[in-house]
Formats: structure tokens, C-alpha cells, sequence
């Protein structure tokens, strides 16, 4: 990867949406553990402006080493957090021939770099992170010399982290370390390289503010009655017929609700006919349709029939009048009234309220 597209790859990240990330706690701390490898490496000669040839050979350097470090960071925001740390970052050797080496470079950094988060999901989150290090170099080389050695360089990194609990994640990571250099004390040779780190971390956070739990009050009722009153429901019934048809016991439905509602409602049922025909003729049919709607209710909810009064009050009750057809037909019907009544609400129960 060049350095120009490394370069690009932190801004990219950010901008595909790191303000919808989202973070617990603000603290954290971590290790992290895993490979180096060690990229552009040569040697210049300063007095000539000549390159070592064998030190730009692949096979005259063992390019890969253990690395290992120690981080801590704050979240300044939901999606940016300030993270600095220590990285070891290895050694890479100086191949000579099969017998000896001709040296080695040590490395290690302190970092402080910005770090930008972007929520993927629920549990994963996608970062990038650009900042500075100061390094630290010693380096022993065979026919040069040795020194200690320490810059300011660029590093920038990106990763993914994985959150198992609020508290505890796990992160895979890739950290680009620019232009590290030493040169050895007497010399007129300057090493440079890249170090490019990769490997996991595990992340403890803590700090965040304990959860705000609305105050819950219990508010003490004193005993109310209510007094629930009565409901009617009215049965037509066709000329000179006392049938239920499909269409009245679904009209009874409110009955059957104060019946469940109440298991002592008592039930008055009254039938009614127009002015059609003889009274007394009149008055036998009212008895009829009044009956035969109350053996219904008794059968269909089980009821006592002390629970249950029929009586029937011929054409003396119409709602309309009886010159119409109309109006006949609305005075033909049955009555059926649910009792009513009262709910108490006992004194000390409780009604638990949040503020």
C-alpha cells in the first residue's frame, strides 16, 4: 500500500458516517498484542548521497518481529475520542551470511493520535485513528556503529472493535507508523523504515454515569363507590313471531358483557307487540317473546332463574306510534335490562404512579 493511499484512508472512514456512532463509557483502557512488519528500509550514505543496495534487498533484512503495547483513551464525544499509548514494535535484524548478522534495529513508540468511530451495528463499531508518536530507536550495526535515537513521526491506523458487554470489546487493528529513522553516533549513514503494525486488542471502558430512574409514588386511594347503571338492549320481533333470529343474539352482546362483568346482575325482560289484534291476544304473545328470549339468556350463560324475570306488557308500552308501519314495527320488540351497580374502591389501595 503506498503512503498516499494510507494517507486517504482515515478521511474516507470518517466521512461515511462517524457522528452515528454511539459509546457507553467514556474511559477506557486496553493491551493489544501481534505482528510488525517493517516496510521501505534502506540506508543512506550522507557524506556521498549514495543508498546501501543490500540494505534495499528484501532477502539482506527479517522484516517481521512480535509487537506488543498498552493504550488508554477518553470519549470526547459519541464518535471522537482522544487515545494515546505505547507500542514495542520489535526489532528488525540485518541479515549477513549464514553464520552472523551484521546488527539490529530496535523500535518503540508513545503515540497520541484522534480516533474517529462510526456504529455499524448494535455491537460493532468501525474506526480510524491520526495522530502523532515519538519514536524510539536503537540501533546496532556491524562496521557502523551504534546509537540511540528519537523523532516525531505520523501515524495513523484503522480497525473494528467488537463489544461483547458496555465494559469489555475486543479490537482487530492495523497502525501505520511513517519514517522511522536512526543514525548511528560518528557515522554519516541515516536507516529509515515503516513499521506497520497489525493485531488485536482487548478494551476495558468505565465511567459511565449511573442510569436515572424515575421516582415511582404510591398515591393512597380512599374508598369511592361508583355506581354503574343499568343497560337496556331492545329485540325487534317480526308481526305475529316470537323467534330469535342470529342478528338479536349479537344485539345481546352488551348483556353478556355486564353478565361477565358482574356475576350478580340480575336480567328483567319485558315483551311488547303493537296494537294489532285483540288485547288479550296481545298480551299472551308479549309473554311469549319475553319468555322465549329469557330461557335463551338463561341457557346461553347459565343463569339461575332467580336471576331472571319475565313478564309481558302487551301493547300498552309502544315507543311509537301504532297508525304507521313503521311505528308498529318498532313497538314489537323485547326489552332485555341489565341491573345496575355499585363499585366500591376500597380505602389504603394503592396506585403506584411514575413521576
Amino acid at each position: 500500500m503506498s503512503k498516499a493511499r494510507f494517507a486517504i484512508l482515515p478521511l474516507a472512514l470518517l466521512i461515511s458516517g462517524a457522528v452515528n456512532a454511539a459509546t457507553v463509557n467514556p474511559f477506557y483502557a486496553g493491551v493489544r498484542a501481534g505482528g510488525v512488519h517493517y516496510s521501505d528500509f534502506d540506508s543512506k550514505n550522507y557524506a556521498n548521497g549514495t543508498y546501501d543496495q543490500e540494505l534495499q534487498n528484501r532477502n539482506a533484512i527479517d522484516r517481521d518481529d512480535f509487537a506488543a503495547g498498552l493504550f488508554m483513551g477518553y470519549n470526547v464525544t459519541p464518535w471522537f475520542a482522544i487515545e494515546g499509548g505505547y507500542t514495542w514494535l520489535g526489532e528488525a535484524t540485518l541479515k549477513g551470511d549464514k553464520y552472523h548478522n551484521l546488527g539490529k534495529v530496535e523500535q518503540q513508540a508513545i503515540d497520541l493520535v484522534g480516533k474517529f468511530t462510526y456504529q455499524a451495528t448494535d455491537k460493532v463499531d468501525l474506526y480510524t485513528k491520526v495522530g502523532g508518536a515519538w519514536q524510539f530507536t536503537r540501533a546496532k550495526v556491524e562496521g557502523v556503529g551504534s546509537d540511540r535515537d528519537d523523532s516525531l513521526i505520523a501515524t495513523a491506523g484503522l480497525g473494528a472493535e467488537y463489544h461483547f458487554t458496555d465494559n469489555l470489546s475486543a479490537r482487530a487493528e492495523y497502525q501505520y507508523y511513517h519514517n522511522m529513522e536512526t543514525k548511528p553516533t560518528g557515522t554519516d549513514t541515516k536507516f529509515n523504515w515503516d513499521a506497520n503494525y497489525y493485531g488485536v486488542s482487548l478494551v476495558y471502558g468505565w465511567g459511565a454515569p449511573a442510569p436515572v430512574v424515575a421516582p415511582v409514588v404510591e398515591e393512597v386511594v380512599e374508598a369511592t363507590t361508583v355506581q354503574v347503571e343499568p343497560v337496556t338492549v331492545s329485540i325487534p320481533f317480526a308481526f305475529d313471531s316470537y323467534k330469535i333470529t342470529h342478528a338479536d343474539k349479537e344485539r345481546l352482546a352488551p348483556i353478556a358483557k355486564r353478565l361477565q362483568d358482574n356475576p350478580e346482575t340480575e336480567l328483567v325482560v319485558v315483551g311488547h307487540t303493537d296494537s294489532k289484534g285483540a288485547e288479550a291476544y296481545n298480551q299472551k304473545l308479549s309473554e311469549e317473546r319475553a319468555q322465549k328470549v329469557a330461557t335463551f339468556l338463561m341457557n346461553e350463560y347459565n343463569l339461575d332463574s332467580s336471576r331472571v324475570r319475565a313478564e309481558g306488557r302487551g301493547e300498552l308500552d309502544p315507543v311509537a306510534s301504532n297508525k304507521t308501519e313503521a311505528g308498529r314495527t318498532d313497538n314489537r320488540r323485547v326489552d332485555v335490562t341489565a341491573s345496575g351497580y355499585e363499585m366500591v374502591q376500597e380505602a389504603g389501595s394503592t396506585v403506584t404512579v411514575e413521576q
